[in-house]
C-alpha cells in the first residue's frame, strides 16, 4: 500500500520542493512504496532555480517539479495522506485545510523547520551553498523517515517517531 507524504511550505518554491525530491529519490533507491508531494498555501507558481540546481547536482530528476496549491490535496480524488510535514515556520502557523488520510483517518502532522535558503547572505555563491546544505539536511531526515516501519505504525507511534526526527 503506497504511503503518501505531503510537504508544505508557504510558496512551494524551495524547501518543500527539495523535500519532495529527496523523499521520492530515497524511496525509489530503497525500494519503499512511499510517494512525496509538495504544495503551498500561497504558491509562487515557480520553483526557485537554485532548488532545481541543488536537486540536479544530486542526480535527481526535476522535470516534474511544479509549484502547486495545497488545495489539490484536500479535493476529491486527492491521494490519501499518511503524513503532512511543514518545512517553514510560516506554513506551520497557518490553518491547514482538511486533508484526507487513508483508513487510519486524518494524516499525522509534524513540523520540520529549515531556514529559507533564498535569504542566505553571500550573493549567488552563498545562496547556492545554503540550498545545498538545506538539501542535505532535508535528505537526512527523509532517510530517517524511510527507516521507520511506516506500513505497520499506528498514529501515536508515527507521531512520536516523526517528532523525534524533528529534534535530531
Amino acid at each position: 500500500m503506497r504511503i503518501h507524504v505531503l510537504i508544505l511550505c508557504t510558496h512551494n518554491s524551495a524547501r518543500s520542493v527539495l523535500a519532495e525530491g529527496m523523499l521520492n529519490h530515497w524511496a525509489t533507491r530503497l525500494g519503499r512504496d512511499v510517494q512525496a508531494h509538495s504544495a503551498g498555501s500561497a504558491p509562487s507558481g515557480r520553483i526557485n532555480p537554485l532548488a532545481l540546481e541543488a536537486l540536479r547536482h544530486a542526480g535527481i530528476e526535476t522535470s516534474a517539479c511544479r509549484s502547486k496549491s495545497w488545495d489539490e490535496f484536500s479535493a476529491a480524488g486527492a491521494p490519501p495522506l499518511a503524513v503532512v510535514i511543514t518545512v517553514c515556520d510560516r506554513a506551520a502557523a497557518e490553518a491547514c485545510p482538511v486533508f484526507h488520510g487513508g483508513a487510519g483517518g486524518e494524516p499525522v502532522k509534524v513540523h520540520w523547520g529549515y531556514p529559507d535558503p533564498s535569504n542566505a547572505e553571500g550573493g549567488d555563491a552563498g545562496k547556492r551553498r545554503a540550498f545545498e546544505l538545506t538539501r542535505q539536511a532535508i535528505g537526512y531526515r527523509m532517510l530517517q523517515l524511510l527507516a521507520l516501519p511506516l506500513e505497520t505504525m499506528d498514529r501515536t507511534a508515527l507521531r512520536a517517531a516523526l517528532d523525534d526526527i524533528a529534534r535530531s
